[in-house]
């Protein structure tokens, strides 16, 4: 750890330690201590803005401003960051890797395998490390659809391992775990089981689980939400959102009307409210799927009569493109119950971006939705909330930034990086930065008059959410990890 840094943390230390005594100013020692680290997917509380105030440069690529660049193995998983240490996990000759790095240098400290039996299908840009770890002052936690969740302390030395996988699902995990005190909270949604687990992060006791069965695949990862004095999960899903308590595990309330199928995660803002966004194929006003009734399809296509459909009597349509996803036990016949379950997705999904208000209990869909909109909602990208404005980022490298208060969009912006978004934005410094699949950065002044300020192209493909903290930001393409800030 540098000189500089050393000495930042012992300030943070003694400013905690006397703001600790203050009892109600409780919440501002919390932001303290995670102003230099950045502990899960897209960073303290999946905010995805640096909590420092330290500059970031603007003008961020390959040969500008990089203070080191480390080769890594392939993986989607994004990096985190605690101490003087940054995690991520990844895949070399199909073993699955959790990985510690030194935050200063960027050399590898240590590698962990994490056994298996067999290896989960994933999807044809997928990555069987796709899951970003999260980690505190004791340990870093990782998941791996394969195998299960693992907790290593810094050093590398593996604490405990809790088995799980592969699941029914043929694009693979992808939602990461996240840290709610002595608790570790993990969503998975699939095709079949689908669950949310809570264990102790010491241990990997299962402290409990609750079933979701009626959801079906999903990637969004959970948040945490101070709703009116309850810590609630709440993870956006098959068409609602839900919020559960954070001691038993049971559901607290829903909003419902959302996309079939959700990839992107919530955040919190500082005024208390939720926002999220959900989309999928079909979801679009404009673009609705219609599917035809189990009875009318198999009336002309269930050529061996046996009551249910099969991909080749199929042979086109949206339900044979999606085939495996609504055969949900892969037994390669499309039952009546699959069929017409599936059929009712594309019925009911809605793509839309929404904020929900603090105070939600039961079914609160008439109740505490603020707004919607329907337009350019992303896919992957999760939103970046930052003051009074909301900033999207659609496929197509189309940008837009709406009032937090309003949900009414203040301008849009198509960049010249107009490939798929997989990397959520993030922001720092007044600046947001955002990467396109093919690993084009695009950096935008955060206001509503989206001021283009520097672009830059990494010639490589970028799946991972960069991490932005203590004024640098840590970008994982491909093959690297770089790390950039002003010297």
């Amino acid at each position: 750890m540098s000189k500089v840094r050393m000495f930042r943390r012992l300030v943070s230390a003694v400013v905690l330690g006397l703001i600790g005594l203050l009892g109600p100013f409780s919440g501002v020692a919390d932001r303290l201590a995670q102003a230099t680290d950045w502990p899960q997917f897209r960073g303290p509380r999946g905010s995805a803005v640096d909590p420092s105030v330290q500059p970031i440069p603007v003008e961020v690529g390959p040969d500008q401003n990089q203070l080191w660049k480390t080769p890594l193995p392939p993986g989607h998983s994004s990096p985190v960051l605690w101490g003087n240490r940054i995690f991520v996990t990844a895949v070399r000759e199909q073993k699955l890797l959790t990985i510690g790095l030194d935050r200063e240098t960027g050399k590898v400290q240590w590698e962990s395998e994490a056994p298996y039996e067999r290896l989960e299908s994933i999807h044809r840009i997928g990555s069987f490390a796709q899951s970003t770890p999260c980690a505190d002052a004791d340990g870093v936690y990782s998941f791996f659809g394969s195998s299960g969740l693992y907790c290593h302390d810094h050093s590398g030395k593996l604490l405990w391992s809790k088995p799980m996988g592969p699941f029914v699902n043929d694009f693979g995990a992808a939602s990461s775990p996240i840290l709610a005190g002595d608790r570790l909270i993990l969503c998975q949604d699939h095709d079949l089981d689908s669950f949310l687990l809570c264990v102790h992060r010491k241990t990997g006791e299962v402290i409990w689980k609750t079933e979701r069965t009626d959801f079906l695949r999903n990637s969004c990862t959970p948040i945490l939400w101070n709703n009116e004095g309850r810590l609630q999960i709440v993870v956006a899903a098959t068409l609602r959102v839900a919020g559960y308590d954070l001691e038993t595990g049971k559901e607290a309330w829903t909003v419902r009307g959302i996309s079939r199928t959700v990839v992107s995660s919530p955040t919190v803002g500082a005024d208390g409210n939720l926002y999220l966004a959900g989309w999928a194929a079909g979801g679009d006003e404009a673009e609705r799927i219609r599917v035809e009734p189990f009875d009318d399809v198999a009336a002309l296509k269930d050529r061996d009569k046996n009551g249910s459909l099969e991909e080749s009597e199929l042979a086109e349509g949206p339900v044979f493109q999606r085939f495996s996803q609504a055969d949900r036990n892969k037994d390669g016949h499309l039952t009546r119950a699959e069929y017409e379950l599936f059929r009712s997705l594309f019925d009911q999904g809605r793509n839309l971006l929404l904020s929900i208000r603090p105070g939600a209990v039961g079914d609160a869909t008439e109740t505490h939705v603020r707004w919607t909109y329907p337009k350019q909602v992303p896919f992957c990208a999760s939103p970046l909330l930052w003051g009074d404005w909301l900033f999207t980022i659609k496929d197509g490298g189309i940008l837009q930034c709406l009032n937090a208060t309003t949900g009414k969009v203040a301008k849009p912006l198509r960049l010249e990086a107009s490939g798929s978004y997989y990397a959520s934005p993030v922001g720092g410094d007044g600046k947001i930065f955002l990467v396109d699949e093919s690993g084009r950065l695009t950096v935008i002044a955060a206001s509503e008059e989206l001021t283009l300020l520097h672009t830059a192209d990494f010639q490589e493909d970028v799946y991972a959410t960069p991490a932005v903290v203590d004024g640098r930001l840590y970008l994982r393409t491909a093959s690297s990890l770089y790390c950039f800030g002003l010297k």
